[in-house]
This record gives C-alpha cells, sequence and structure tokens, in this order.
C-alpha cells in the first residue's frame, strides 16, 4: 500500500511528492461544500492539480454532520483528500480582494451557491472573466440556472426522491426507498471533474475559459438515461424497471447474502450447473430473461433451497468467473481486500487531529502520468496564513 506524504500540525503549505499528473500545475480555486463539489475538486487534485478549499468562518457544513470520529467529520475527511485548505470572510472587503487576487492566477473555480449568491458575493462568471478570461467557472446546482425551482435547495435524497429513482428503488406496491451513499452527489463530481477537464481542453484551442453548470437534477437524470426514453404511444406507467426478474439479485444462502448476474444464456447455464439444477438450463421454459422473469416464482424456490447448502463465501469461491457474483460484504471489509489491496486504490494519511488513517487515494489510474501521493484533508483555515502570503504576492506582482 502507498504511503501519502507527511500532513504534519502545521500551516506550511504541504509539498506533493510523486510523479506528474495531467492536470499539474494547474490552480482550482474550491469555494464548494458538502459532497458534489468538493470530490469532484478531489478528483482534480487526484490528477495533479493544485487544489486550495476556499471555506468560511464556520467553514463547509459537511464538518458539522454527525460523526463517529471523535474530533473530524469522516465525509469531510472522504471527501475533501490532498487540498490546501484556507478560510476567507468574503463579505469582507480584504478577504475579498485576496481572494480576487488568487482569481488571476486560477485555471478553475468552483462553487455551490444557489443562483444569484455567486453575484452577491462578487464572483459570479461575469465578474470574474475580466479578471481571468481564461478561468473556467463551474457552479454546481440543486436544479439549474433557470426555471422555477432555481432558487431551491437541492441535495442529493431530495433529487432522487423528486427524479423517480426512490420509487423504482422500492418494490413495486411498496413505499418508495431512499439510496443510500449519496449516489447522485458522487456522480455530480465525476461531471464536475470531467466538464472542468473538457473545457480547460477546449481552452487549449481557444485560448478562453468558459462557464460549467452541472446540476443535481440533470445528474439524477443522466443517471436515469436507460429509463428516460418514452416512445410514440406508449402509455405512461409501462413500466420502466430494469431489473432482471428476480434470478439477477441478492439471494439467501447458508449463511450470509449473495449477488448473482445470470442474464446471459451462458451465465444461466454455468449458475445452473454449478448449484446442482443442470435440467433448469436445459427446460425451453427458462431459456430467455424474459422468461425466468415470468416464472420466477417458481423458479426461485429451487434456486434458494440449493444456495441453502454452502454460504456466501463459498459460493463465491465456486462460481469463480463462471458466474458473475459477490457475497454482501461490509465496507470495512474493503480495507484489506486483495483486489482492493493489489490495485493501490488505498493509503496511509497522517492527519493533525486523527494522526494515521487508510483512505481512498485516486478514482483514475493514468499509466505515463499517475499524479502525486495523496495526503489528509486540510483542518479548518490550515494553510490560511501560508495562502494569504501567497495571495498578497499575487496581488503585488499584478
Amino acid at each position: 500500500m502507498p504511503l501519502a506524504p507527511e500532513h504534519p500540525n502545521s500551516s506550511a503549505l504541504p509539498l506533493r511528492s510523486g510523479p506528474q499528473g495531467p492536470l499539474s500545475g494547474l490552480r482550482v480555486l474550491d469555494l464548494s461544500a458538502y459532497i458534489a463539489g468538493p470530490y469532484g475538486c478531489a478528483l482534480l487534485a487526484d490528477q495533479g492539480a493544485e487544489v486550495i478549499k476556499i471555506e468560511p468562518p464556520t467553514g463547509d457544513n459537511l464538518r458539522q454532520y454527525p460523526s463517529t470520529l471523535a474530533a473530524e467529520s469522516r465525509a469531510f475527511v472522504g471527501v475533501n483528500r490532498s487540498k490546501i485548505g484556507m478560510v476567507l470572510d468574503l463579505k469582507q472587503p480584504a478577504d475579498h480582494a485576496l481572494l480576487m487576487a488568487l482569481v488571476r492566477t486560477a485555471d478553475v473555480l468552483v462553487h455551490n451557491f444557489r443562483p444569484g449568491v455567486p453575484q452577491r458575493l462578487g464572483i459570479a462568471y461575469e465578474q470574474l472573466r475580466p479578471l481571468n478570461p481564461r478561468l473556467v467557472h463551474c457552479s454546481v446546482t440543486g436544479y439549474g440556472e433557470s426555471g422555477p425551482l432555481k432558487d431551491k435547495a437541492g441535495y442529493d435524497q431530495v433529487l432522487q426522491t423528486m427524479t423517480g429513482m426512490c420509487t423504482l428503488q422500492g418494490k413495486r406496491g411498496q413505499p418508495p426507498e431512499i439510496l443510500y451513499g449519496s449516489v447522485v452527489d458522487y456522480h455530480a463530481s465525476a461531471l464536475v471533474a470531467a466538464g472542468v477537464a473538457s473545457a480547460l481542453y477546449e481552452r487549449e484551442r481557444s485560448g478562453q475559459g468558459q462557464r460549467v453548470g452541472i446540476s443535481l437534477l440533470r445528474t439524477a437524470l443522466a443517471m436515469q438515461s436507460a429509463r428516460l426514453v418514452w416512445a410514440e404511444g406508449e402509455p405512461r406507467d409501462m413500466g420502466r424497471d430494469m431489473r432482471s426478474g428476480g434470478i439477477t439479485g441478492i439471494h439467501p444462502t447458508k449463511e450470509g447474502y449473495l449477488y448473482i448476474s445470470a442474464n446471459t444464456p451462458h451465465f444461466w447455464s454455468a449458475l445452473c450447473d454449478k448449484v446442482g439444477l443442470p435440467e433448469l438450463a436445459a427446460n425451453q421454459r427458462y431459456d430467455s430473461v424474459r422468461k425466468r422473469a415470468r416464472h420466477v416464482a417458481e423458479l426461485l424456490p429451487r434456486l434458494h433451497q440449493a444456495l441453502a447448502a454452502r454460504s456466501a463465501l463459498e459460493w463465491e469461491a465456486l462460481f469463480g468467473q463462471a458466474v458473475p457474483c459477490a457475497a454482501a460484504r461490509t465496507t470495512e471489509d474493503m480495507f484489506d481486500h486483495p483486489q482492493v489491496i493489489a490495485e493501490d486504490m488505498l493509503a496511509h494519511f497522517t492527519h493533525p487531529v486523527l494522526g494515521s488513517y487508510r483512505g481512498f487515494t485516486r478514482a483514475i489510474r493514468f499509466e505515463r502520468t499517475p499524479g502525486p501521493d495523496p495526503f489528509a484533508a486540510p483542518t479548518l483555515g490550515q494553510h490560511t496564513e501560508a495562502m494569504r502570503a501567497v495571495a498578497a504576492t499575487a496581488a503585488t506582482a499584478a
């Protein structure tokens, strides 16, 4: 497991060690809070960008979220790796002037204020463009920057519920169910990183920055592109559930639960053979996903009876590569999973408050420019004074 650079309890700017990344040399100003914007910026930091997290004196609201860590928010630490931490009160002229000095040197600015707020704070794209025409300005909103809901606060599970994700997640005839894990936020963070990278690529041709807009509403709908198809003449409730009729899904075993995917003829045949029911694979009554969905009530009891002979982990080992499957594990199991270790997905971090901890490193692998080693998320305002000096120097140079 790779070792991340030391991150002592110091106000000195952290020095990045390790190889260059594809975004090394770029400066990102992260004024966002919660998950979508901050983790999008963390993905840019993974790729070598210098990311300066600028928080108000009260800090990112995510710092205040419930956490089983004694002195820090687990969520904040998890989504703000490899950032320089700075506190600025943008309502104070001196702090606003320091931000403007940094804007002149920046390549990207990301925020998640509701429409109208950036204008009042003096950080709207049209206000910053004269200072830095090459700036890529990314806003993360709940519903977009126009329309009747543009000023409404948007959150992951609010958008899940609004866009039908929760209804489809629930069982037919049962209440809607939330998808826990901030899935909309995390997909939005990937769109932040992708949108910013694309704008930076275009800037190489045009020499100009531009505005990039990411919304949780657009994200939640993008995640359902396979469902958002309504052919002319189709009724309203014709069924958009993409689940595969009960065979593909989570099943009980002698001990624990096992997810099985058996949609293709090959995998269905392999499943039947491995559980000792080859006659099901030979039966034309069950030889397609749609047929198995129609007859799931008669298939499941036989499958579950067979699966009761072994534990989920035993079945996982027995199926091997023949049947796509996974025993249901906890998140904690991933810290020592051999595949995770083999792929160097985790690193040891040193944090001023938490001390040593293990955490995720990079979401993308680059062969030639893998990017510098990650370091721990900053404490509130940890590098403020050092960054004030940097900003003051930039202001003088301008």
